[in-house]
């Protein structure tokens, strides 16, 4: 695994996303514990895109117009849900301390932002191969897709310790707070905005 292929990994996590965003405000709301959590959820969505791209799954949702539509407006409408309840400040999507969420609950929202995106096994199906030598085993796939999994997981853990070291300073000012209640809910609806209106060839 080249040092090109991590650093480049590393740049694409840290690009700000649906598991990020996802990420800081569980992070907010719940502390460390809550984007710990998160972060597994969505790192479990990476390893699933990247099984699905390296099967050849991703050629299919490539081809099929149909299959494509109908898993991104149901991602769609799931962000845009997101970002009502973020904006709502409404129950385990509030940003202030309240009844924690549990980890299953984190961890499957998290699965669950992430795999309603179909854009993600078609990343993967362009990004991989630029670093696969023509004659690789599949071992060299394996590896490269066992590595970015790991730098997701530490990215993302990366933003947690950030949001939770700043948590009390932001929970302490309500001015903030509704800064950052719209901020995220903004955020989620951009992306669900984004992902409305690209396309499977895109």
């Amino acid at each position: 695994m080249s040092i090109e292929y991590l650093l480049t990994a590393i740049v694409i996590c840290l690009s700000p996303g649906i598991g990020v965003i996802y990420t800081l405000s569980a992070s907010l709301g719940g502390g460390i514990r809550a984007g710990f959590w998160a972060s597994i959820g969505c790192t479990i969505a990476t390893v699933f895109h990247l099984a699905v791209a390296m099967a050849g799954l991703a050629a299919v949702l490539h081809t099929s117009a149909v299959l494509f539509q109908v898993i991104k407006f149901a991602g769609v409408a799931y962000l845009m849900w997101m970002a009502w309840a973020v904006l709502g400040d409404r129950g385990g999507l509030s940003l202030r301390p309240g009844v924690p969420m549990s980890s299953a609950r984190l961890v499957w929202r998290g699965i669950l932002l992430n795999i309603l995106n179909p854009k993600l096994p078609l990343f993967f199906v362009a990004f991989i191969p630029q670093f696969v030598p023509a004659g690789s085993p599949v071992g060299i796939l394996v590896e490269l897709g066992l590595g970015f999994t790991v730098v997701t997981f530490v990215v993302f853990m990366g933003y947690v310790v950030l949001a939770a070291a700043g948590r009390q300073h932001f929970l302490q000012s309500e001015r903030a707070m509704n800064w950052l209640r719209r901020a995220f809910a903004a955020s989620f609806a951009a992306l669900g905005l984004r992902l409305a209106a690209e396309s499977a060839a895109g």
